[in-house]
């Protein structure tokens, strides 16, 4: 089995949870502790490693950079519905989110980009079953 852990810096590992699961996920208690949490995107298969800023440094001897000032990395997580993707943007921002950029809609896929409270970004979207099957250039095609 493949797993995905993704793993990103935080501030305050209690602030960075609650947004986490405020937007749909939960948290693996098995994996937890002061220094790290385990978010459960998609059981068995994807995960965020929440790390406070003083363990993920134990991980390079780089410096680590600051996800609010600077973009590195944005993390895509596609859900089943336009309004699956609205809700949990909505979730996120009520749970100290940030949305910096409009909706992008192309018709086939659409996507939010949500910051959370450290600066990480994750964008929600939504893909048309069939385009994602196709591809988008065979699926708007047909759409024409």
């Amino acid at each position: 089995m493949t797993s995905m852990f993704v793993n990103l810096p935080v501030t305050d590992l209690d602030r960075a949870k609650a947004f986490y699961t405020a937007v749909g996920f939960s948290i693996n208690p098995l994996f937890t502790d002061h220094n790290a949490a385990c978010v459960v995107v998609e059981e068995d298969h994807s995960y965020f490693m929440l790390l406070v800023r003083e363990f993920f440094q134990t991980f390079s001897e780089r410096p680590i950079g600051d996800p609010s000032a600077t973009v590195s990395a944005t993390t895509a997580i596609f859900l089943d519905s336009r309004d699956a993707v609205d809700a949990t943007v909505t979730s996120g921002l009520a749970a100290g989110g940030t949305e910096a950029q409009p909706a992008s809609d192309y018709g086939f896929m659409y996507q939010r980009q949500l910051t959370d409270p450290d600066g990480n970004i994750l964008e929600f979207g939504y893909m048309d079953p069939a385009a994602a099957q196709q591809g988008p250039e065979a699926y708007m095609n047909q759409q024409a």
